[in-house]
C-alpha cells in the first residue's frame, strides 16, 4: 500500500511540474499575443493616416 502511495506522490508531482511548464509557457504566448496586437493596432493607424494623405479615404 505505501509503494503504491509513493507511486501516485509521484505522478501527482510530475502532473504538477507539467502543469507549471504548461502555465509558464501560456503566460508568455499571452505576453507575445498582447504584443503583436498592439502592433497591429500602430500599423493600422499608420495605414489609416497614409490612406488620408494620398486622399484615398474621406477625412
Amino acid at each position: 500500500m505505501l509503494e503504491m502511495l509513493r507511486a501516485i506522490r509521484a505522478t501527482q508531482e510530475k502532473h504538477s511540474n507539467d502543469l507549471l511548464e504548461i502555465k509558464e509557457r501560456l503566460g508568455f504566448l499571452e505576453q507575445q499575443y498582447a504584443s503583436i496586437s498592439t502592433r497591429l493596432d500602430r500599423m493600422d493607424l499608420r495605414v489609416l493616416r497614409i490612406e488620408k494623405r494620398l486622399d484615398l479615404v474621406e477625412a
